[in-house]
């Protein structure tokens, strides 16, 4: 009984601390798009296309962002309001909008989100390779791990 006491509480201190690195880590973007004068989504829509990671339409930038069509759709439309990109119809297919950046854009982009995105490749490249691969490695299997148990012990399950 108390080593599964211990270990609990072992566990609890492990995700308190985890919760607070996490938290602290959205902070430090949040407060970035807010020096940037952008919304967290304009922000997370920016630094997604700069990072080339997703297709250029916001069907993509939702894949890449994991927030909804309607929260992309808004910002997008703020961003070229705002004359940072323009929306463009692809090619054979009406629903589906290219996102092209403005000259204003990619200068907005080069003063913000390129110089966040060189402070964090800095910041890992300061870390051993090993001990990058390693922290990447755990992060992701963290991940794959939480949405698996997630998925099985509460989405599965009916609430009674």
């Amino acid at each position: 009984m108390w080593r599964e006491t211990m270990e609990k509480t072992n566990v609890s201190r492990g995700l308190f601390e985890f919760n607070n690195i996490f938290k602290e880590s959205d902070n430090i973007y949040r407060g970035f798009a807010r020096w940037c004068g952008l919304s967290e989504c304009a922000f997370w829509i920016l630094y997604c296309l700069r990072t080339e990671y997703t297709e250029a339409t916001q069907s993509g930038i939702c894949g890449g962002l994991f927030i909804s069509k309607q929260t992309i759709n808004s910002a997008l439309k703020k961003l070229e309001e705002q004359g940072y990109i323009e929306l463009r119809h692809t090619d054979g297919d009406r629903r589906s909008k290219e996102i092209a950046f403005t000259k204003a854009g990619l200068k907005l982009c080069k003063n913000t989100v390129d110089r966040l995105i060189e402070v964090e490749n800095d910041t890992l490249l300061d870390l051993p390779e090993n001990e990058r691969e390693t922290f990447l490695k755990l992060f992701r299997k963290h991940t794959e791990m939480l949405k698996n148990n997630v998925k099985e012990s509460i989405y599965d399950k009916k609430i009674e």
